[in-house]
């Protein structure tokens, strides 16, 4: 979420809360019958004759109608501007001077380094991506090993890769996630039934 929509996500949320709070007193002092204290031109009870007049009207129903595509329009960039952000944009790489900026493409980076250990003996398939999570940038890693995969000669291939990773990206706040499955099976065995 963007500071932006953070602080109108505050700001409505406060709003709104200020208005539920002022018509929820009203609401109890109405029902207790103390509300002309406080409002002394407040009705004593509620009639529907201007809402029966409102609805008579030739204007209500394309107003009414409006109004609700706004609405519907607003909740729609309201949810859609909470989903989480997941991407992330070209890297800046440091030492970038105020003349200039040298930027990287992450992902194209993290992508080659899953490929590298995708040529490890015993990993079957491997992709990484380049991600946003919790406000900290994660070269995202999954693997796929053989069940007879050899774990501590593929450790180290993980480390010499995410160390090369680290010296490609020349970023210390980047960090790596490698995520390992192991097959149960090996494709060439065939299972009888």
């Amino acid at each position: 979420m963007t500071r932006r929509v953070l602080g109108w996500d505050r700001t409505a949320a406060l709003l709104v809360g200020l208005v539920l709070l002022a018509l929820g007193v009203a609401a109890v002092l109405w029902g207790a019958g103390q509300l002309t204290r406080l409002w002394p031109g407040a009705p004593q009870q509620l009639s529907t004759a201007t809402a029966t007049d409102v609805y008579g009207q030739s204007w209500w129903r394309p107003v009414s109608t409006a109004a609700g595509a706004v609405l519907a329009l607003l909740g729609l960039w309201w949810l859609l501007s909470h989903l989480p952000r997941t991407r992330v944009g070209p890297l800046r790489l440091p030492g970038s001077g105020p003349a200039g900026r040298s930027s990287l493409e992450g992902g194209a980076a993290v992508a080659v380094a899953a490929e590298l250990l995708g040529e490890v003996p015993g990993v079957r398939s491997a992709s990484g991506r380049l991600r946003e999570h919790r406000g900290q940038v994660v070269a995202e890693m999954s693997l796929t090993a053989g069940p007879h995969a050899d774990l501590g000669a593929l450790a180290r291939s993980v480390e010499d890769v995410s160390a090369d990773l680290a010296q490609v990206l020349s970023r210390d706040d980047v960090r790596a996630r490698v995520r390992v499955r192991v097959a149960r099976q090996d494709p060439s065995t065939s299972r009888v039934t």
